[in-house]
């Protein structure tokens, strides 16, 4: 799952993932080499608690959201999250400890059902930047896609 959060991340237009648990040294090296290939200067960070990110975060005057099925609507909250501020996104699995949800500013769901938290990264992001993620255009990437009706063709520099 982190590599493709990962990689939804840095596709939606996010600018850095860091992580928590056990260091992931290898998720780490396929997303570096996606960004040396395809272009990107998108960050991927270990760090060792989440409470130190979120602490630090809020030190920073840093705006924190974390998307969990249990939060308020977020087609009817995201004007609460602020544009003039960087924002942390909390992406959490089953086992998301209680003190997360107090220590965040935001709390807030795609849906109130079980669902993907990478689908909700997805959506979250696409309506945080109105949909302008899609039109970004990624620097120094090797290869690149030409969009086709049918078929495939990728540029190589």
């Amino acid at each position: 799952m982190s590599t493709h959060c990962c990689l939804v991340a840095r596709a939606f237009g996010a600018s850095e993932i860091v992580y928590t648990g056990q260091k992931d040294s290898g998720m780490e090296a396929t997303v570096n080499r996606i960004n040396n290939r395809w272009g990107s200067s998108f960050v991927v960070r270990h760090a060792k608690g989440y409470k130190e990110v979120i602490k630090k975060w809020k030190a920073k005057k840093g705006f924190v959201v974390h998307l969990t099925m249990y939060g308020l609507p977020f087609h009817k909250n995201m004007r609460k999250i602020p544009k003039n501020k960087n924002i942390l996104i909390i992406v959490g699995g089953e086992k998301v400890p209680a003190e997360v949800y107090e220590l965040v500013d935001l709390n807030i769901a795609v849906t109130n059902q079980p669902h993907s938290e990478i689908a909700a990264l997805a959506l979250f992001l696409d309506r945080y930047f109105s949909g302008k993620e899609l039109d970004k255009k990624f620097t120094k990437a090797k290869l690149r896609i030409v969009p086709q009706e049918k078929g495939k063709k990728i540029l190589s520099k």
